[in-house]
């Protein structure tokens, strides 16, 4: 019988498996957040309230009026009294810092993938200028050699010169001929 139940298909698609889309329901013990990033953001604004000048004078003033007050106001208005030690202030700064040091470390990972990706990107763009440099440089050694094979304004005139001169020559040796060639004949 419960192998039955196990063969008979469902009604309707299954939810719980892994090719089956999320169900939109929130668990109640479970929160689920929209966006990693969100939380994210907010632990980087929170780390860079706490690390300023003004949130370190705003909680010393705090602290400052909480014990002014628990100490001088008459012994019925004290709601945090001298004589328990400021049980409540001293809770209260330990639930603060139980909530600040987790927020602060969450920015600080934040901060230190964010690191890794730019140091990631850098070290491609610097191999990707190495590699730009060399061929450059190879082109321009290239380059040099070609130069050394081309003509210059020297070579050029040199053998400009020296076709003049074979010109010369063989119209003297033309001319030669030529006046040979009256000389047997007349």
């Amino acid at each position: 019988m419960a192998a039955d139940r196990r063969r008979r298909p469902s009604s309707g698609p299954r939810r719980d498996g892994l090719d089956a889309p999320k169900s939109q329901r929130r668990s109640l013990f479970r929160p689920q957040f929209t966006s990693r990033d969100r939380i994210g953001r907010f632990s980087e604004g929170f780390a860079r309230a706490m690390g300023t000048p003004w949130f370190l004078i705003g909680m010393t003033l705090f602290v400052a009026v909480w014990i002014t007050y628990n100490s001088s106001a008459p012994a019925g208005a004290q709601f945090d009294p001298r004589a328990l030690n400021f049980t409540l202030l001293t809770l209260i700064l330990s639930l603060q810092a139980s909530y600040a040091a987790p927020l602060i470390l969450l920015a600080q990972n934040r901060q230190d993938d964010r690191d890794r990706v730019q140091i990631e990107q850098d070290r491609q763009r610097a191999e990707r200028t190495l590699a730009d440099t060399e061929y450059l440089a190879r082109e321009v050694v290239a380059l040099r050699l070609a130069m050394k094979d081309i003509a210059t304004k020297e070579f050029i005139r040199a053998e400009l010169r020296s076709l003049l001169e074979e010109l010369d020559r063989s119209d003297l040796e033309q001319i030669a001929v030529a006046a040979d060639d009256r000389d047997r004949r007349g």
